[in-house]
């Protein structure tokens, strides 16, 4: 079973939020890093925020230092960041592993519900989740949100 609405986690500033609060809405999960060199995704997606939140999108980003220690601030540090080199507008949450022996839930989730199957390779992977809440699509690092292949399965979710 592919749904993730069981699962909670915590919003940046140490709410729990179910994953399941976000039911009817189409989610890209990204693992993100102030230090990486894909970091200027962030700019990507906040157009994809700007362009489809009203249509039912919604950008979860999870920071995660998991990779190349890219991502050591404080939660604070990292909101702050983000709103003054990107102006983000999508909802951050806490810091997580997404993948070791500490890896989050969601990360085990996503990472086994659609192929490719396996951990997370680097910063910025992307994971896209369905209305019904179920994992349809993942995006390597490399696909930059403005990406055709991207924005097409973001709308053909949408239109689900």
């Amino acid at each position: 079973m592919t749904s993730i609405s069981d699962i909670t986690v915590k919003t940046i500033d140490g709410k729990d939020v179910t994953l399941g609060d976000y039911a009817g809405k189409v989610l890209l999960i990204v693992n993100v890093a102030s230090y990486c060199g894909y970091t200027s995704q962030y700019k990507g997606l906040e157009k994809l925020n700007q362009k489809y939140r009203d249509a039912g999108l919604r950008i979860l980003a999870f920071p995660c230092n998991d990779f190349g220690a890219q991502e050591p601030g404080s939660n604070l540090e990292i909101a702050e960041f983000c709103d003054r080199n990107y102006a983000v507008s999508f909802e951050l949450f806490d810091k997580l592993h997404a993948k070791g022996s500490q890896q989050h839930p969601l990360y085990a989730k996503l990472t086994r519900a659609v192929q490719p199957s396996g951990e997370v390779a680097w910063n910025f992977e992307k994971f896209l989740i369905s209305k019904q809440g179920e994992v349809v699509a993942r995006f390597k690092s490399a696909v930059l949100p403005e990406s055709s292949e991207l924005v097409g399965a973001i709308e053909q979710a949408l239109a689900q």
